[in-house]
């Protein structure tokens, strides 16, 4: 299948992790109306995207080359 390459499942992965940084500033502000926009808005920028880029993506594309089956 084409779309069973490391590649799409890398980008796949991605993505989905990245998702949180939409979905977590929103979610937030209706779970929890009086905290401060402006400590969790940067947290989930200047905290989790880094992280995602310097351990995630290397970490997702370990999962794929050695987990994944790809046939």
């Amino acid at each position: 299948m084409l779309t069973r390459t490391i590649g799409n499942l890398l980008l796949f992965a991605i993505l989905g992790a990245s998702a949180s940084y939409i979905a977590v500033p929103a979610a937030f502000k209706n779970a929890v109306p009086e905290a401060n926009p402006g400590l969790y808005l940067p947290m989930a920028l200047g905290i989790t995207f880094p992280v995602n880029i310097i351990v995630g993506i290397p970490f997702y594309y370990y999962l794929i080359k050695n987990v994944v089956v790809i046939a």
